[in-house]
């Protein structure tokens, strides 16, 4: 088994500008660190347990299936500053069959963003008995 100390995702945008823009701007990550210099230059935001690196440039959007699941206290607070920041909602908030609520956005690169919520009566949060 490898044993995993820490972890980012790494996205190789192919406008560095408008990723940054939107990671930093838009969507309101703080920033952990940056590192190299010009337009290409990396950052590392901070992304709940993990981290999301933005670094160099890529001919080609990254692979269309990925998705990043992004939990928050509160999706509805959340859809409200995301639209006022102009950010692409794919899908406003929906509690689903499995108890998440779970709204869906738009990020560069064809990168999608599942914002959720885990209710305080969900299974996650809670468990009968202990």
């Amino acid at each position: 088994m490898v044993h995993v100390l820490s972890s980012r995702v790494l996205l190789r945008p192919t406008d560095p500008q408008e990723a940054r823009d939107f990671y930093g701007r838009r969507l309101g990550l703080a920033v952990h660190r940056e590192f190299g210099e010009g337009p290409e230059r990396g950052t590392v935001y901070f992304l709940g347990g993990g981290f999301l690196e933005v670094a160099g440039r890529s001919e080609q959007p990254c692979a269309p299936g990925l998705r990043l699941w992004l939990q928050v206290a509160d999706v509805a607070a959340a859809w409200q500053e995301l639209r006022e920041r102009d950010v692409r909602v794919l899908r406003e908030p929906v509690r689903e069959p499995w108890g998440l609520v779970e709204m869906w956005v738009q990020a560069p690169d064809e990168v999608r963003l599942c914002v959720v919520q885990v209710p305080d009566d969900h299974p996650l949060r809670y468990r009968p008995g202990l």
